[in-house]
């Protein structure tokens, strides 16, 4: 039985975004064989030398699985070297092994780092027991014992470190784009309610008019279809968007002429020129929105973030297909502190319409966003 303290590190998942090997764990193996090899060949002091070669060498090769099966590696390795400890320690020859070895102190790093809760759990037993029988072979004095399970509790709780690191992102990351989603959808359902609202409008109109005039009713007819038909556009961009369950506001949506006003109403410095270029006109009602809040998040991230900038560029152009939205500041930091959650969400909203963003520092001085959205929304 696991008790309940432990429950939620026994059953922890491994961590996404493992990579299986990369230049450098090349590089390193690459050294290291050799370094092995000549160790084995020409140290004087080498006990078992066959043996000791033998298991540096498969420690060094492991090195390039740690990350994918970090509790098997750490099996291998570690299992290995405690077997061959017990055989010294009943032969009376004490440690085997050569300096190369110290490269295993990775392999509890990757286990703590990489692996699910019950590897770390399993990993670091093996270690535990692999490090006894280390001390007991060597054993000169307690602070010589302590130094050496530092040495090697050092690097695994540094993975320990880094894997929470990393978890806390994701977990941020998520709930940024979490509440992206749910600010989508609420304007997403204000659309939706003023073309219902429309609707409703209409055929009361039609009714009125039904006896005594109708033509009249058959326009109300074509309204109706119209606006019935946006609608259900609009609906699909929702998209599994989620809701909060907050009543939203009824309240007309932000579209891309209302970026004119947003620029007038920073006073400056620095000072916001604003460019609107080609066919903006029967935008998508999410695209507008969108258009408007990318801006608006933009615009407040160089007034936060761009040092000494005398002008934010923003440019909306419309062509056949999609509206591409650029905003330029002129500052002279362009690294942004913070989180950079912001930009997660703005790519969040972007791709929940079918579009991209890009963010980064500009080619000489400065930070660039580029959106690009498709005209009618697209969901991808």
């Amino acid at each position: 039985m696991i008790p309940d303290a432990l429950r939620p590190l026994w059953t922890a998942p491994r961590p996404p975004g493992a990579p299986a090997r990369v230049w450098r764990d090349w590089v390193l193996v690459g050294l290291l064989v050799p370094t092995a090899v000549l160790e084995a060949l020409h140290r004087a002091d080498v006990t078992w030398r066959p043996i000791s070669a033998v298991l540096t060498l498969v420690a060094v090769l492991a090195l390039l699985w740690r990350r994918t099966h970090p509790l098997a590696v750490v099996v291998v390795v570690f299992g290995g070297q405690a077997v061959v400890d017990v055989i010294g320690l009943a032969a009376g020859v004490g440690q085997l092994g050569l300096y190369t070895s110290a490269c295993v102190l990775l392999l509890p790093y990757a286990l703590c780092r990489w692996g699910s809760g019950r590897e770390v759990v399993l990993g670091l037993g093996v270690v535990a027991v692999s490090g006894a029988l280390g001390i007991a072979g060597e054993w000169t004095n307690v602070g010589d014992g302590v130094l050496e399970v530092m040495v090697v509790l050092v690097p695994a709780g540094i993975g320990a470190w880094v894997r929470y690191g990393a978890t806390s992102r994701l977990r941020e990351q998520d709930r940024v784009r979490v509440r992206e989603r749910e600010q989508l959808a609420r304007e997403l359902h204000d659309t939706v309610a003023h073309h219902v609202s429309a609707i409703a409008v209409r055929a009361q109109a039609g009714r009125v008019v039904a006896a005594t005039d109708p033509e009249a009713a058959v326009d109300a007819l074509r309204l109706i279809e119209t606006e019935a038909s946006r609608a259900l556009t609009e609906m699909r961009l929702m998209v599994g968007a989620l809701r909060d369950g907050t009543a939203p506001a009824l309240s007309p949506q932000q579209g891309v002429a209302d970026i004119e006003r947003l620029a007038r109403a920073v006073g400056g410095p620095p000072r916001v020129e604003l460019a609107l270029v080609g066919d903006l006109d029967d935008l998508r009602p999410a695209v507008g929105v969108a258009l408007y809040r990318l801006a608006q998040e933009s615009i407040t991230n160089a007034l936060r973030h761009a040092r000494h900038a005398s002008l934010i560029d923003v440019r909306v152009e419309g062509g056949d297909d999609c509206v591409r939205l650029t905003v330029v500041d002129d500052g002279d930091a362009p690294v942004r502190g913070g989180s950079g959650y912001g930009i997660v969400g703005m790519t969040e909203r972007a791709a929940l319409l079918g579009g991209t963003l890009d963010a980064g520092p500009g080619a000489e001085r400065g930070w660039t966003v580029a959106a690009v959205l498709p005209r009618e929304g697209a969901v991808r």
